[in-house]
């Protein structure tokens, strides 16, 4: 999904903030006919934390809404989406189906209303477009280092894959995003903020649990959790092994979130490649083990991307966000 082709007309247009909001809210009703935004969040939430009531924590309502939400989509579809196991609360093989459907439905509806938003906002506010990892865990410490230091800044934030923020940046739609790609967009400025390394990571239960290590080999052979084309995070996997002359074999899952990735693996579906930032937790409480890699690190950079000469604005959070690591080192 690129968010580029819903939000980037619009930015810039106040003519057109009318007919924005009009498409939302046709999206609401057509999803209102079957099942409605507010149940195909519930869905998300529970097959990432794979119970009700962490859902329901999540979402910041009762176990019993969580139960009465998906109860209504059940009926609605005419088949179970949930069932209890030993550890919580999984998804059927019916809800794995809408689970695939429902997250672009969701992302094409928060890049709307983030769409419609932006342009309400007053001129000279920055608009910035991150992936999932860095809008996840980076992003939340550089704002609040950024509002501290510019009170009356205001910034809107827009998460995609990389791929999304790329093609955001290009058109217009945001002026500064973030990425996790291996290379930098060669029609793009960019700087190097961070880097990140990933991990591969299983159920305390999968046989690599207690490898001494696996190959690069190993990696390319299995089925792995990955995330869609265009994520950072399977690009530096799929460079990483052709750089062996490897390609990867179809995935076990193609999941649209880190969290989904991670509810997955731990439940032994299948193993997964991931930020050691997401999993540091899963890592520490034992829900997941990282299995060694024979070979060299996978290592990638995080960077931020622009076009043309950075304005005051983004020259101000481009500070915070390098300020925030070892340095950072620019390309024109």
């Amino acid at each position: 999904m690129h968010p580029s082709c819903a939000c980037a007309p619009w930015f810039g247009n106040g003519e057109l903030v009318g007919r924005a909001q009009w498409l939302l809210v046709a999206l609401r009703r057509l999803t209102d006919r079957t099942l409605d935004l507010d149940t195909l969040e519930v869905l998300v939430r529970v097959a990432e934390t794979g119970s009700l009531t962490r859902a329901a924590d999540v979402l910041g309502v009762t176990q019993q809404a969580v139960s009465a939400r998906l109860r209504a989509a059940e009926q609605a579809i005419g088949q179970p989406l949930a069932h209890r196991t030993a550890s919580g609360t999984a998804l059927t093989d019916a809800g794995r189906v809408v689970l695939g459907l429902a997250v672009p439905v969701l992302e094409a509806s928060r890049r709307l209303e983030a769409g419609v938003a932006a342009l309400r906002e007053p001129a000279g506010s920055l608009v910035v477009a991150a992936s999932q990892t860095i809008a996840e865990l980076l992003l939340p410490g550089w704002l609040l280092t950024h509002r501290a230091a510019a009170p009356d800044a205001s910034v809107r934030l827009i998460a995609g894959n990389s791929a999304d923020v790329t093609d955001l940046v290009r058109s217009g739609a945001a002026d500064v995003g973030f990425t996790e790609t291996p290379a930098a967009p060669p029609d793009l400025s960019s700087l190097v903020v961070d880097e990140d390394e990933l991990v591969v990571v299983v159920a305390p239960h999968h046989p690599w649990a207690s490898a001494s290590g696996i190959t690069a080999d190993d990696l390319a052979e299995t089925p792995l959790l990955l995330r869609e084309e265009g994520s950072g995070t399977r690009a530096t996997v799929e460079a990483w092994l052709d750089r062996a002359g490897l390609r990867l074999v179809a995935p076990a899952a193609v999941l649209e979130t880190t969290g989904i990735i991670r509810a997955n693996a731990r439940a032994g579906i299948a193993p997964a490649v991931m930020s050691l930032r997401t999993v540091d937790t899963d890592l520490a409480d034992g829900a997941l083990v990282r299995v060694p890699l024979l070979g060299p690190p996978l290592i990638r950079p995080l960077r931020a991307i622009w076009t043309g000469r950075p304005g005051p604005a983004v020259t101000a959070f481009l500070d915070t966000a390098r300020s925030s690591s070892a340095g950072g080192q620019i390309s024109p």
